[in-house]
């Protein structure tokens, strides 16, 4: 099932993707009334809303509404980094922002032990969510602006110290994540040792769409085809197999000693080749970056002008 938030006229509803069309849900119902609501219903919405989609009944033309972000709001945000090659292929770049005296073979960064050891992530600002086709505004005092092709999962049954063996239960769906990057600014505040701050937390940051796709119909571990394009060409191509850490691992970490709650969004990091840092180039404005991932879609926006 493919899950969406759209909006029609001034009005937001969710609804399920069939055929080239949207089956609206009934908002009257108080789960139908905004994904948080119907993944904070349980299982038995979900199952509900499924039902409603294979329903024979008027389908909303998708060319007649606007697609938003699955979720616009919603209850966290955290990223992982779980792509090795991406992770060697970022640092060996430093260079470009004086951190290194010239670039060295990814090969020979050296990967902290721990990162072998648990997933890595930090938390992001759930405020700064954008949606397919949203204008991505650029920061202020920016140079570098940077996409990441990312998949992110949502959780959809809370929990605390899950298991991982139990962990795929919590998930409710996955969807495409361009966790857009100002490399200036996070290159220069990673030098006092925390972070990232500002190289993430800026307006419109974190891209995701354009549907909420379930389990039943996708799964990482099965090795999706990943690309980015900017204005149409090929900058990116990585597989969603090759992380290190699992969805079902990296719930079971970030839940050990909290709770995790429906509607939370963990991304798994960028995949290996997954961003222009990784090759030397940047995005400029007016660029179109466009993120496909096989059985999740395509989410495209449009980079704003300079501040």
């Amino acid at each position: 099932m493919k899950l969406v938030t759209f909006q029609a006229d001034d009005t937001i509803r969710i609804g399920v993707v069939r055929h080239e069309g949207i089956v609206a849900l009934d908002d009257s119902r108080p789960a139908f009334r905004s994904m948080r609501a119907l993944l904070e219903a349980g299982p038995k919405a979900l199952e509900a809303a499924r039902a409603a989609g294979e329903r024979e009944t008027d389908l909303v033309v998708l060319s007649d509404v606007r697609l938003l972000a699955p979720l616009p709001r919603p209850a966290q945000m955290r990223d992982a980094l779980v792509f090795e090659k991406h992770l060697r292929q970022a640092r060996a770049n430093r260079y470009i922002f004086g951190l290194a005296p010239e670039r060295v073979s990814p090969d020979e960064i050296a990967v902290p032990s721990v990162w072998y050891e648990q997933p890595i992530y930090y938390k992001c600002n759930r405020f700064a969510v954008s949606g397919p086709e949203d204008e991505i505004r650029w920061p202020k005092g920016e140079t570098r602006l940077d996409y990441e092709l990312e998949i992110a999962a949502v959780i959809g049954t809370g929990g605390r110290d899950i298991s991982r063996a139990d962990a795929k239960k919590h998930i409710a769906g996955y969807m495409i994540f361009n966790d857009f990057s100002a490399r200036d600014f996070q290159f220069s505040e990673i030098q006092a040792g925390l972070g990232p701050a500002k190289g993430k937390d800026f307006d419109t940051a974190n891209a995701l769409g354009p549907w909420l796709v379930t389990p039943d119909e996708v799964d990482p571990a099965d090795g999706l085809e990943m690309t980015a394009r900017v204005n149409g060409e090929v900058w990116s191509r990585g597989r969603s197999d090759e992380m290190q850490h699992d969805f079902a691992r990296i719930v079971e970490h970030v839940s050990k000693n909290e709770t995790l709650h429906p509607g939370e969004v963990i991304g798994s990091g960028t995949v290996g080749n997954g961003c222009g840092l990784e090759h030397g180039r940047f995005l400029s404005a007016g660029d179109v970056v466009e993120l496909e991932i096989e059985g999740l879609g395509l989410l495209r926006n449009r980079i704003g002008r300079m501040a």
